[in-house]
């Protein structure tokens, strides 16, 4: 192959996405919360950003040009027109700013500054939210640290009860062996090594042993069976038996093949259920109450009401953002700076021009929600009248077709969205659903499939339930045909055990198998 260095012209065709439209759909991805946040962060950074209405002032002109700009940025198509800076455009924007300037009165500065009153009243919402931060929970390592501050032990002994709690998961286990624990030997030591390291290991079992007698109980467990055995207490309800269980037979309790234990023991089936009822009450998982579950807030973006004629109509939750608009006072500025301080003009506007695609940014993010959330109600319909048993399958193609945008654009609007409906608030995302065909040829989602199949295994006979095939046979008497292995994986998905481990024995014994 030949090779050489030379020039070459050549044709191709390719999208770029401008800054303006990069900045769209950045705005358009976020909740409602996170929006807020970042205009919050646009107000810090850019000085042309302002709250105050520029028609407030005697510019009744600017107002009239916001809301023309806000009207534009409504109307066509959010998603598939180009957003590019029209140099021209922004010129005469910029020009028309400059202009406006010459109307704003001399003091204005001085009056858009925040009275004593405005700063007093932030201050006291700043300190109200302070005030009413959630406390920082105890976690178990401080729990069980107070409880050995009450403990008269020795030094070195103390030390290593230290290195186990420290060294405990989140659900209260010692995974770590305890040699791997134990502090280097010091290097004067040596024919003696062997002798020290048999006296720490020594040690650290000593240790061991005091954690695991601290509340809560079975807390230092290296296994669950170790776990389940130091939270029994002397003088419990069979409580040999309940050992037996835990010793030898957790597996077959888990296999829920109580006949085989009661071949194995000896004890008769009811006696293994009540020894069962004993073990429930144990905590497999002694650290997990200390575990901080954090629930985060959720803001709905959409809600959704039904109007006089019986149609369910949405609107946005936007009230809480703060009107923007681009500062008369960096107007006036741009009329002082006009011709003489080109390098502050220019800086300036730049800013004007990113405020106002951030504000026709938000305004293009409320008309594609709107749309999209209103063109996902009208598909639900019955979702929002009988509940979520009458989910119908939609796919974000169906909706991108219907308001006329590209289905990136749907996902987008979508994202880490709620939406308050008369039924409660869910993500957007979840009408979104697949389905199957039923039997008469009707579109049915999988939510129904799921529904339906907790209702047939809640009603099954428990002492004969039914496999995944007699499942599949009773989907198909509702009318819903499905493959077996489509039954084993939502069965597994809803934590519904399998037929062996549904079985009550207590209704119907059965020989061990």
């Amino acid at each position: 192959m030949r090779l050489s260095l030379g020039q070459q012209m050549q044709l191709a065709q390719k999208q770029v996405l401008a800054p303006r439209m990069i900045q769209s759909m950045e705005i358009l991805q976020l909740p409602i919360l996170a929006l807020q946040e970042r205009i919050e962060q646009e107000m810090q950074d850019n000085p042309c950003l302002d709250l105050v209405e520029p028609g407030s002032e005697s510019d009744g002109d600017g107002a009239d040009g916001d809301s023309n700009d806000r009207e534009s940025a409504d109307s066509g198509d959010d998603s598939e027109r180009e957003l590019v800076v029209d140099e021209s455009h922004s010129e005469d924007d910029f020009e028309r700013l400059v202009n406006m300037a010459e109307n704003l009165p001399d003091d204005y500065e001085e009056r858009s500054r925040p009275s004593r009153g405005q700063m007093e009243a932030e201050a006291d919402r700043a300190h109200d939210q302070l005030a009413n931060m959630v406390a920082r929970a105890e976690s178990l390592s401080d729990y069980l640290h107070h409880q050995i501050s009450w403990f008269d032990l020795e030094e070195e002994l103390r030390k290593m009860v230290d290195r186990i709690i420290f060294s405990l998961d989140t659900n209260g286990y010692l995974k770590t062996p305890l040699e791997e624990l134990l502090p280097p030997l010091a290097p004067e030591l040596n024919g003696s090594a062997e002798e020290a390291r048999a006296a720490q290991l020594e040690l650290a079992e000593r240790a061991l042993v005091v954690v695991q007698h601290l509340d809560p109980r079975g807390v230092g467990a290296r296994s669950l069976r170790e776990c389940l055995l130091l939270q029994l207490q002397p003088g419990m309800p069979l409580e040999e038996e309940v050992r037996t269980l835990i010793t030898d037979h957790l597996a077959d309790l888990e296999g829920n093949r109580l006949p085989l234990i009661a071949k194995k023991t000896g004890y008769s089936i009811d006696t293994i259920n009540v020894a069962l009822e004993e073990l429930r009450h144990l905590k497999p998982k002694p650290g997990a109450d200390f575990i901080d579950a954090v629930v985060p807030s959720v803001t709905p973006d959409v809600f959704v009401e039904k109007n006089d004629d019986g149609k369910y109509e949405v609107r946005l939750e936007d009230g809480t953002l703060p009107p923007l608009y681009v500062s008369p006072y960096y107007r006036k500025m741009l009329q002082r700076a006009s011709g003489a301080d080109t390098e502050t003009r220019e800086y300036i506007k730049r800013k004007v021009n990113s405020a106002q695609w951030l504000i026709e940014s938000i305004e293009q993010r409320r008309s594609t929600l709107t749309r999209v959330s209103q063109a996902i109600v009208d598909h639900q319909t019955r979702f929002l009248d009988d509940g979520p048993d009458a989910i119908e399958p939609l796919k974000m193609q169906q909706i991108a077709d219907k308001v006329h945008v590209h289905v990136t654009t749907v996902s987008r609007a979508v994202d880490d969205k709620w939406i308050q409906t008369p039924r409660g608030i869910f993500p957007l995302k979840r009408f979104f659903v697949g389905g199957t065909t039923s039997a008469d040829g009707e579109e049915v989602a999988w939510d129904r499939v799921r529904i339906k199949l907790q209702e047939i295994v809640d009603a099954e006979d428990k002492s004969a339930p039914l496999s995944d095939d007699a499942l599949v046979k009773a989907l198909a008497e509702e009318g819903i045909t499905v493959a077996r292995r489509t039954v084993t994986k939502y069965r597994k998905a809803m934590d519904i055990p399998s037929s062996r481990q549904r079985r009550d024995w207590t209704e119907k014994e059965a020989p061990a198998g």
